[in-house]
């Protein structure tokens, strides 16, 4: 199994973002050399080559944490928004002292009033809110950003609106990030049209179990969360394109690695085509990349899926090379964290 454990000092963890989105660095893995290089993220550009395309996932992060007591005791309870569902009930994973009653009110910090209607097989609550709106207003209204327990134990700040969101962020559905494009700004996107890099977006709601920790003694046993992607006719269009002409494909974060790769499996031509759907791919090694040549990534939390992803392309004796020099150079670790560019 490739490269998939390691201890991280704490302090190693980002709490914040960095004052400027591109001035993260970035550890440049070459594949080819086998070598690694120290760069700022800004430098993007200047790594690729004219006639690259990099693809970036549009997905918008909401506001789905919801924080607050139960009434009439007062005890303290807190939500994470997950779906609505047909029944336009809000499914949420929940937690308070004890286990209340359907029937139980919850009202939270910033004014909503929720009732528990029921609970799903897996002990999701089903939860209704008595606000008039659709879920994505009441959450922008009420939500808390649902950043990580390892951020400041996911207590979100006023910037946490901003920064823990892309800033092409435009279709509301994640859960959490897709942190790999925190980095960008305008200037870095300007000057990737200057160098002759195309851009094409995908979609991927990202769901809590991108996140969740191997725990099977094989990890190739482990059971993939599924998550909505989207691959538009225009995209898919495009990025053959780029591909029959010799450039690169530069996925942007292992959610638009998964995205991509899903879509270039509808077909028996290995070639990329529409998609639109839940995907359960779990990428590990040894894995056929049919669509893409190079990844942008952060830091990931050990024995988790995204490790194996990105072991699976990068390599494991490389990869756990890069990971010691990172942690040696104190770069910064996870959602806020810095960049990895693998070549």
């Amino acid at each position: 199994m490739t490269f998939f454990d390691y201890e991280l000092p704490e302090h190693l963890i980002a709490q914040h973002p960095t004052a400027e989105r591109d001035a993260a660095r970035l550890l440049v893995v070459r594949r080819a050399t086998g070598t690694l290089e120290h760069r700022i993220f800004r430098d993007l550009p200047d790594l690729l080559a004219p006639g690259d395309r990099i693809v970036l996932n549009d997905t918008r992060v909401l506001p789905a944490r919801l924080v607050g007591l139960r009434e009439p005791t007062g005890g303290k309870w807190e939500g994470l928004f997950l779906r609505v569902t047909e029944t336009g009930l809000w499914e949420m994973l929940a937690q308070t002292r004890g286990y209340p009653a359907v029937g139980s009110s919850f009202v939270t910090d910033t004014g909503l009033r929720l009732t528990l209607r029921g609970r799903t097989d897996d002990r999701h609550w089903l939860m209704q809110p008595h606000a008039e709106g659709d879920s994505s207003e009441l959450l922008s209204r009420y939500g808390h950003v649902p950043l990580p327990p390892y951020i400041r134990k996911g207590r979100d700040e006023a910037e946490d609106r901003d920064r823990y969101q892309t800033v092409y962020a435009s279709k509301a559905g994640s859960v959490a990030a897709p942190t790999a494009g925190l980095h960008f700004t305008p200037t870095v996107f300007q000057r990737l049209a200057e160098r002759g890099v195309d851009i094409s977006h995908v979609t991927l709601h990202v769901g809590l179990g991108t996140f969740a920790p191997v725990k099977t003694a094989d990890p190739t046993q482990h059971v993939m969360h599924r998550e909505w992607c989207e691959v538009k006719p225009e995209a898919a269009e495009a990025i053959r394109q780029t591909k029959a002409r010799g450039g690169r494909i530069v996925a942007i974060g292992t959610t638009t690695t998964r995205t991509l790769e899903t879509a270039a499996r509808t077909h028996d031509d290995h070639q990329i085509h529409p998609f639109f759907g839940e995907t359960g791919l779990f990428i590990y090694p040894p894995f056929e990349f049919r669509v893409v040549d190079a990844l942008v990534t952060n830091f990931h939390l050990p024995r988790t899926t995204l490790l194996l992803l990105v072991g699976a392309l990068a390599g494991s004796e490389l990869l756990r090379a890069a990971y010691t020099e990172a942690m040696a150079r104190e770069y910064r670790f996870f959602s806020y964290g810095d960049a990895m560019l693998i070549l």
